[in-house]
C-alpha cells in the first residue's frame, strides 16, 4: 500500500518563502517542493528560484524548458502536493467564476442615461 501523501494549502505554501529563518517551498504543477538545500546548486542561481519561494511558479518552470535531469531532481525534492480546493485549475475556475460574477453585477446596475445637448 503506497504511503500518503501530504497535502498543503497554498497558505501553508506561503509561510515557506524563505524569509525569517524558514524553509523555501515553491509549487511546480500542483505539487509541492522544499527546494531550501537545492537554491545554491541551482544552476540558474538561487535568485530564481527565491522569486517564486512560498508561491507558484508552475508557468515560468514550464516555460524555461527544464531538463530530464531537472526534473528528475525536482521530484526528490517532493513534500507533498496541493490540497484539491488549491490546485490551479481550480483557481482559474474559481477567478472565471468571479470574474462572471462581476460582470453579471455590473450588467444588473441600472445604467445611467447621459444628455446631449446639441448646439448650432
Amino acid at each position: 500500500m503506497p504511503a500518503e501523501v501530504t497535502q498543503y494549502t497554498m497558505a501553508d505554501v506561503a509561510l515557506h518563502d524563505g524569509k525569517n529563518g524558514t524553509r523555501t517551498w515553491i509549487v511546480v504543477s500542483d505539487v509541492v517542493y522544499d527546494v531550501t538545500d537545492y537554491m545554491e546548486n541551482h544552476p540558474g542561481g538561487s535568485e530564481l528560484i527565491t522569486e517564486w519561494a512560498g508561491k507558484d511558479g508552475t508557468k515560468d518552470f514550464d516555460d524555461f524548458g527544464h531538463s530530464s535531469d531537472a526534473m528528475k531532481e525536482l521530484k526528490t525534492l517532493q513534500i507533498g502536493v496541493l490540497v484539491e480546493e488549491d490546485r490551479a485549475k481550480n483557481r482559474k475556475a474559481k477567478a472565471a467564476k468571479s470574474a462572471t460574477a462581476e460582470q453579471t453585477e455590473e450588467e444588473s446596475q441600472p445604467r445611467k442615461r447621459r444628455r446631449f445637448l446639441l448646439c448650432c
